[in-house]
């Protein structure tokens, strides 16, 4: 039977069905926001995954191509790794829904979200979270919800829920904000530079609609919902975790408190050895390690509470900082950034406009100039494990830090390049992402961007019971895994342009959200004034290795002739000048090179192609065919001028091919075109610097014209001194085109 519940909101139809798709799935609805749609399942296994100490919880987006009626640009012409869209959506679904799941469970739970239907029109990310929700609602699956997602911008002085691609383009705020009924659960976005009241204000404005969401998911488990499976509670022994806690004495409070990072480890380790090797013969290995577990847990937790953070910082207090930039030579911006121990080397590349990513994905945008790739190699945490692909944590983070540089990276009218930031972490211990933003800015800065501002960005942290919460500034690896919140913002002296919260609790508080804000805004302006003591202002001149872009305008009608067919003229502009070309519909042309002659060769053809040839006017071009009356040459593809021989040289030339040969490449000077077009040159005009006009130009950009080396004259014969006689000269006539000499005696 079929199950449906529809509400309008922000002038949308949005429907929940159930009952007719996916049928033995554990949980099925599919979710239709406008003409996008979204299929949610939501599947436990019978049994428990052996050897495992989480929660096995797995969700993916699954785009389908054909929801955009597009066949994939892949080679196999289907789909195959997630893009980067998918990626960050399924970590938004996935951070918002695994806090409400029981920790204990182990048998796997796998949500699939596949798009059916794109409109691109309304983004599918909050769609598939309502439908995963949805799904988990009305399954077997133990689910402390339901949850809603609703995206939240800011547009002329108001805030507007519910965004279109359209309005992302015009918004200064895009944030995705989940919620349960009673508090906020996730919250995720990027904004240009605005105030944290307005943020606070979003938030609650999300909320209001995720009321309204969640109510139609319960309407919709009243209509269809299974038993939910029952799992029995873990027996706790009491008796055992006093007398571990006995046996541990001090020697757990030394652990905890006033240590670094590997201090704390060799320490914890041998505790738990001693523990290991104390109860071994009374309990089993695992149940010693869990209680052993709990108790420094509960021990880090406490003496946070009561002031004292494992490294004896105060809670608004910032790790030791420092920075430096053009720490590699070749690199086109380079920084490394510390804090604490967190360690980040950020280089920046900048890149001709072709180099812009293309992106194959259900969203409409096309092409990506600006990138931010994120990399956490194993020796950051002295680990060891296999070196792959880039995982979710990877791409989520390094999706995060580029949001963070958005609103800051100049245009591409303002500055035309593709600009790609790599940050490899060279070592960690809490808030790579936010070290990512301050190396990014860093780099940035030192190649020569001109960013409109510096950005910095802090990772916020909470321990809570049930009376008093403690909200900490720059948390290390200990107090994220062993709190409560992770709370990244990132911005400028003016705003917040990016910020991604995650909780392990069923939801925060209004006053909780404010303080962390606070504190984050008064952390971000100290790493500010750290990293500007390191590079007050943008570095004037680019560096010396990055590629110079200049800019051209052409006629729009002439785009066609400088691309030719199948983009064969473009490329062999591209191969003969070593530079890069690339060409606007408005009839911009951007020409990249790392050296002059490069971009002046570039510019030369490109001119030859697209500015109509004038009397008076100097080219260099190849002979591409020679007659015993003269030589023809190339001005620009498709377009030739004829050298009389008389115009040859300032001697007497009796054969063509005695001064030029097909291939060869000589400067002339146009002096003639006849009313059907055709265009006569003069090479003996140049040679004896009667030419009169100017040299091709440029439209701004820098004269490129060359002088070549004229060719060495044919040597005279013995008798060359003699006068020549008058028929020779014959003065005032002119052989009709085409005759040759011969004919023409």
């Amino acid at each position: 039977m079929i199950h449906r519940v529809q509400r309008t909101i922000d002038g949308k139809d949005l429907i929940l069905e159930t009952g007719e798709l996916a049928t033995q799935a554990g949980g099925s609805v599919k979710v239709q926001y406008g003409e996008t749609i979204v299929l949610a399942t939501a599947t436990m296994s019978n049994s428990a995954r052996e050897g495992v100490d989480f929660l096995p919880l797995s969700v993916d987006i699954e785009e389908r191509h054909y929801a955009i009626g597009k066949i994939p640009g892949s080679f196999f012409r289907r789909e195959g790794r997630p893009t980067t869209e998918a990626v960050l959506g399924s970590r938004v679904t996935d951070r918002t829904i695994r806090p409400l799941i029981p920790k204990k469970i182990r048998n796997e739970i796998q949500v699939l979200l596949t798009v059916l239907s794109a409109d691109r029109v309304n983004p599918h990310d909050t769609i598939a979270l309502v439908g995963a929700s949805a799904a988990l609602t009305i399954s077997n699956v133990p689910f402390d919800g339901p949850v809603s997602a609703t995206r939240v911008g800011y547009m002329d002085g108001e805030l507007v829920t519910n965004l279109t691609y359209e309005n992302l383009s015009e918004t200064d705020l895009d944030l995705v904000v989940a919620g349960s009924e009673n508090a906020i659960v996730m919250v995720e976005g990027g904004a240009e530079e605005v105030d944290e009241k307005i943020v606070l204000d979003a938030l609650k404005k999300a909320q209001e609609v995720n009321h309204e969401i969640i109510q139609m998911q319960k309407e919709l488990a009243d209509l269809t919902s299974k038993e939910k499976t029952v799992f029995e509670e873990d027996e706790s022994d009491d008796s055992f975790s006093s007398e571990l806690e006995s046996f541990l004495g001090e020697r757990l409070g030394e652990a905890i408190g006033g240590l670094g990072k590997e201090e704390r480890t060799e320490l914890t380790d041998q505790l738990l050895s001693d523990s290991v090797s104390n109860f071994e013969q009374n309990h089993d290995e695992s149940k010693i390690e869990s209680t052993f577990d709990k108790l420094f847990k509960d021990a880090v937790r406490k003496n946070i509470l009561a002031g004292n953070r494992p490294d004896g910082r105060s809670s608004a207090e910032i790790r030791e900082l420092s920075s430096k930039v053009g720490v590699l030579p070749r690199a086109h911006g380079s920084s490394l950034f510390n804090r604490g121990q967190t360690q980040i080397l950020n280089v920046a590349t900048l890149g001709s406009l072709s180099d812009a990513q293309r992106i194959d994905s259900l969203s409409p945008d096309e092409t990506k100039r600006y990138l931010h790739h994120y990399n956490f190699p194993p020796y950051s945490v002295g680990e060891v494990r296999r070196v792959g692909n880039p995982g979710r944590r990877e791409i989520g983070h390094g999706a995060l830090a580029e949001r963070a540089l958005i609103p800051v990276i100049p245009d591409e009218s303002e500055f035309p390049y593709t600009i790609r930031l790599v940050s490899d972490v060279l070592g960690s211990n809490g808030s790579s992402s936010m070290g990512s933003v301050c190396a990014s800015t860093l780099s940035l800065m030192d190649a020569g961007v001109p960013i409109k501002a510096p950005v910095a960005g802090i990772a916020m942290g909470l321990v809570t019971d049930e009376k008093d919460f403690v909200v900490l500034t720059d948390i290390q690896g200990i107090e994220d895994s062993l709190g409560d919140m992770d709370f990244k913002v990132a911005g400028t002296r003016d705003g917040i342009t990016a910020l991604q919260m995650d909780i392990k609790l069923t939801g925060i508080t209004d006053e909780i959200l404010e303080q962390a804000l606070e504190q984050a805004k008064a952390a971000r302006l100290e790493i500010l004034d750290n990293m500007l003591a390191t590079i007050p202002d943008t570095r004037e001149e680019l560096n010396e290795h990055a590629p110079r872009i200049t800019k051209l305008t052409i006629d729009t009608e002439k785009i066609g002739a400088l691309i030719g067919p199948g983009g064969k003229t473009i490329r062999s502009i591209v191969e003969e000048s070593g530079a890069t070309v690339d060409v606007d519909n408005d009839g911009t042309v951007f020409v990249g090179a790392t050296d002059k002659s490069s971009a002046d060769k570039a510019i030369e053809l490109i001119n030859r192609l697209t500015k109509d040839i004038e009397v008076g006017e100097k080219y260099t071009g190849k002979v591409v065919r020679t007659t015993d009356f003269g030589a023809f040459v190339e001005l620009a593809p498709g377009k030739d001028g004829m050298v009389h021989i008389s115009e040859l040289a300032d001697y007497h030339v009796p054969n063509v091919e005695d001064v030029v040969k097909v291939g060869d490449e000589v400067e002339v000077l146009v002096t003639e075109i006849d009313q059907t077009g055709r265009v006569r040159l003069s090479r003996k005009a140049l040679l004896n610097g009667s030419e009169e006009g100017a040299t091709i130009g440029t439209d701004g950009a820098e004269d490129t014209s060359t002088r070549r080396a004229r060719p060495n004259r044919r040597p005279r014969s013995e008798d060359s001194n003699r006068p020549r006689s008058d028929s020779r000269k014959r003065p005032g006539r002119r052989r009709p085109e085409g005759s040759s000499r011969r004919q023409e005696r």
